[in-house]
């Protein structure tokens, strides 16, 4: 457990996130960042996400001057292609579609500032999750549930309908979440 005397603060709208900090029992307070999450043409997935958290991270700074501060970012990866939180509904369709049968690669990546000794760990980390097949039925009923939407990769592994579409996953399953667990922990160790 950490018990920690520093004020702690998640820079992240996604209650996933703070979900999984509650599991770590923390104490922190939340609010969000506003930003264009851009990536770059060719840009490497796993450089993405730590520069989209570093990044969030110069903006939490401006609001919070002491305390730690967390900040992430994560994305879907199928075939070189990043594939970031849908535009809109038909958006959505089409990402559905193009992961049905495939296994594509989560990342998330995330940076956690302690002003106290003004210490930054930045890190990611990566699964590959494979889907089944999935009906236009599915996919357009999912859609209607409003789930997809702030998700990268148009879905969720948790807490939703999005569970049935994945048929196996490699590697760290909180990082599908939004925070890959266990790494994250130690690095919050080392920066307190």
């Amino acid at each position: 457990m950490i018990n920690s005397s520093v004020k702690i603060f998640l820079a992240s709208k996604s209650p996933r996130r703070r979900k999984l900090l509650n599991q770590l029992n923390l104490k922190f307070k939340s609010f969000s960042v506003e930003m264009d999450e851009m990536i770059y043409k060719n840009e490497i997935p796993s450089k993405a996400v730590i520069r989209l958290s570093k990044e969030k991270l110069d903006l939490a700074k401006v609001r919070v001057k002491n305390g730690v501060i967390i900040t992430a970012d994560t994305i879907v990866v199928l075939n070189k292609m990043i594939l970031g939180k849908p535009e809109n509904k038909k958006d959505a369709f089409r990402i559905l579609k193009l992961l049905s049968g495939k296994t594509h690669t989560v990342y998330t990546g995330y940076s956690i500032y302690n002003s106290a000794n003004n210490k930054t760990i930045s890190e990611y980390e990566k699964t590959k999750v494979t889907f089944r097949v999935l009906t236009n039925e599915e996919i357009e009923d999912y859609i209607q549930g409003g789930s997809p939407m702030d998700k990268a990769g148009a879905y969720g592994i948790q807490d939703d309908f999005g569970a049935v579409f994945i048929k196996k996953i490699n590697g760290c399953y909180y990082n599908v979440v939004g925070l890959p667990l266990a790494k994250f922990y130690h690095s919050l160790l080392k920066i307190l």
